[in-house]
Order: structure tokens, then C-alpha cells, then sequence
């Protein structure tokens, strides 16, 4: 997509402060962290939110998810972390490329559980 910043730090046509990436995914510092460590991972190819998500796809979000466990684990995020997915404007998403953060490194709050 055009327009997706996502899709142009995927694509290194801008810059990002990435931590992983692989031929799937990017993971990269969310600018304005809400935690001590807060990434997000994002599939490379451009799906808006979890709605647009399918049996073509699908498969990328599971690598997601390992991708989370290896980065957790070399974050040293052991006594905890949370993953967390806005789907559409309603819930709070705001670029609108599937991407999940994951926080930690600190104490979190249990008011969103």
C-alpha cells in the first residue's frame, strides 16, 4: 500500500529502529512507548487488521507469535509480557497495517485485563 508507513518501514523506505526481520515480518521500537519495552511486529505484506485476516494468510500470524517468543527471550521479557492487537478505529487502531505490540520490562498495569 502506498501510503502505509508501515509498508515503508517494512520496505526501508523509511527509517525504523528494527530488531528483527525476516522475509515475513519486521519488528521495530514503537516511537512512543507505553512500556519500558515496547516493540511492535508487523507482517510484511499489507493486511489492514485481524478482520482481513484468512486462510491465505493466516499463516504469517503465526510466525508473528514465534517471532515474539525469540524476541521475548532475548529481551530477557521472562517474568512477563503482553501482546496486544487494536482492530479497526473503534478499539484505538490507528495505522491501519496489522501490527502487534508487545510490552514490557517492567510491571504492567492490569486495568486492560
Amino acid at each position: 500500500m502506498n501510503d502505509c508507513i508501515f509498508c515503508k518501514i517494512a520496505a526501508g523506505e523509511i527509517p525504523g529502529n528494527k530488531v528483527y526481520e525476516d522475509d515475513q515480518v519486521v519488528a521495530f521500537y514503537d516511537l512512543n512507548p507505553a512500556a519500558k519495552v515496547h516493540l511492535l511486529v508487523i507482517p510484511r505484506e499489507h493486511i489492514a487488521n485481524m478482520m482481513e485476516i484468512n486462510a491465505a494468510n493466516s499463516a504469517v500470524v503465526a510466525h508473528i507469535f514465534e517471532v515474539i517468543a525469540k524476541l521475548a527471550k532475548e529481551l530477557k521479557l521472562e517474568k512477563g509480557f503482553r501482546v496486544v492487537s487494536n482492530c479497526n478505529a473503534y478499539a484505538g487502531q490507528s495505522v491501519f497495517h496489522l501490527h502487534f505490540h508487545v510490552l514490557g520490562g517492567e510491571q504492567l498495569s492490569l486495568t486492560m485485563c
